[in-house]
């Protein structure tokens, strides 16, 4: 059976789009007729339904198809009657169990609106309607006093270990003034990891046995992963590189990414990024991590930074495996690549002038944008040669970039009359590897992906027939 691959229009109506001072990529709105009040988290379950969930602040969740004509969003839970919202309060977080398909529980983060503490939650769907939850299955695993309304963090993440994660700021005000953050005695400003498939000592979950401060004697909360956090607002981790990304959200200058290893301490309240913010500690940096990368709000003019994902999908092939973040107040957008060890560069993509609060992935592991403008955006190339609203006035076959390639490229094309349009991959001998795209297509630019990770290096041939034009061209895989 023929594939059809994931193909972009680069022709698209100006108004889908937002402002951007870079030529290369846009914000496209991805679902044109929803939109959501303050959406923070959009999280997808691997149950194979190609579903998505946005939550929003005031504590509803909804479920709608993963599809750009979807026009109504159902309202999967609703707990604006619990949850404390404004500020940095609210359903500040989701996901999904790993094993969605024989476990269908989901986790939740929010802030009460009784008295101010932060509670981690577990809920199951109703089970004669997979859209709906059911609101009296909720199971409480954890909750923590606050001892202020800003510095919540919110992020749930499943690590490939099959633990739960879980950000917590350093409960707030500015500073942190109970130094909250380097007291392992309490789980403000810390990062947590716990087993939620077993009960323990009467929790509804247990202590996975590596954790650092299992068996301490001082005190320490055994549920501490990693410490010295000030509010780390979204994190992800990078299914190839298995690499544990964390953006925290700076004091008075700095902002800052990390890669989060097991008992590590990142700094806060001794050090904004890399730069002493606590005199009183002398500055003693011993045994703390430095982050991977850091901006100062006076460079970028940023203030809030928003951790996204490494991009790990097909449709953008020029950003694979580099580190896609944001800031909500700047509404910039950088694309980030790290070598593993001490050298990292950045690059600014977009400029959104959007309160971008939040990145999501699909099943493909194609990134959508979440802004307090309501729209759940998706990142698009527009490529080095298109032009918006261009009407190809012949057909044309591009040199696929980059090449050489590992393991993806992409393909542009240019289709002049509405037909029947066919692109094969083809190797050194004549036999057809893989086809990208094989229907009738609508006049226009086209870009095509590639992605050969299943494929030996060599040398292959793609080859476009669209009406009587048929042209082809070479292109170098090098693994």
């Amino acid at each position: 059976m023929l594939k059809q691959r994931i193909f972009y229009v680069v022709a698209f109506l100006p108004s889908f789009f937002s402002i951007c001072s870079n030529a290369q990529y846009q914000l496209s709105n991805a679902f044109p007729k929803l939109n959501f009040l303050q959406p923070l988290d959009l999280q997808q379950p691997d149950d194979g339904t190609n579903r998505l969930f946005v939550v929003t602040q005031q504590g509803k969740i909804y479920v709608f198809s993963n599809d750009s004509t979807t026009a109504k969003a159902k309202v999967f839970l609703d707990l604006s009657d619990k949850v404390k919202a404004g500020g940095e309060l609210g359903l500040l977080g989701m996901v999904f169990h790993p094993d969605f398909k024989n476990n269908p529980y989901f986790y939740v983060d929010y802030t009460l609106d009784d008295t101010l503490r932060s509670r981690i939650s577990r809920f199951t769907i109703t089970s004669s309607n997979p859209d709906s939850a059911d609101k009296n299955s909720e199971t409480i695993l954890l909750e923590v006093n606050q001892p202020f309304p800003n510095h919540k963090a919110g992020q749930l993440a499943f690590g490939p270990d099959g633990y739960l994660y879980v950000g917590f700021g350093d409960g707030g005000s500015g500073g942190d003034p109970f130094n909250n953050a380097q007291n392992n005695t309490v789980i403000l400003g810390k990062m947590l990891r716990i087993d939620v498939n077993k009960s323990q000592n009467g929790k509804n979950y247990s202590i996975p046995t590596d954790n650092p401060f299992v068996g301490n004697t001082k005190g320490y909360r055994e549920e501490i992963y990693a410490y010295g956090l000030r509010n780390p607002w979204r994190f992800s981790f990078d299914p190839v590189t298995k690499w544990l990304w964390v953006a925290d959200v700076g004091q008075d200058l700095w902002e800052e990414i990390d890669i989060m290893t097991k008992g590590g301490n990142y700094g806060w309240r001794i050090m904004e990024g890399k730069h002493c913010y606590n005199p009183s500690s002398n500055c003693d940096t011993t045994g703390l991590i430095e982050p991977i990368w850091e901006y100062g709000h006076n460079e970028q003019g940023g203030r809030a930074i928003t951790g996204g994902y490494v991009y790990r999908g097909k449709a953008l092939p020029q950003l694979y495996g580099k580190y896609i973040f944001a800031d909500f107040v700047a509404g910039k957008i950088w694309a980030l690549s790290y070598d593993g060890k001490s050298q990292a560069t950045n690059e600014l993509i977009i400029n959104s002038e959007k309160n971008i609060s939040s990145f999501g992935i699909d099943r493909s592991n194609e990134l959508f944008v979440c802004s307090f403008d309501g729209n759940i955006y998706r990142l698009v190339s527009l490529g080095p040669t298109s032009v918006a609203g261009e009407q190809p006035r012949t057909y044309g076959l591009y040199d696929n970039f980059p090449n050489p390639f590992n393991p993806q490229t992409t393909i542009t094309a240019d289709i002049m009359e509405k037909g029947n349009v066919k692109l094969l991959i083809y190797d050194l001998e004549g036999k057809v590897v893989d086809t990208l795209f094989n229907g009738i297509m609508e006049p226009g630019k086209y870009q095509f992906h590639w992605d050969a990770s299943n494929f030996p290096s060599g040398v292959y041939i793609y080859e476009l027939t669209a009406g009587n034009f048929k042209a082809a061209k070479k292109m170098v895989l090098v693994k």
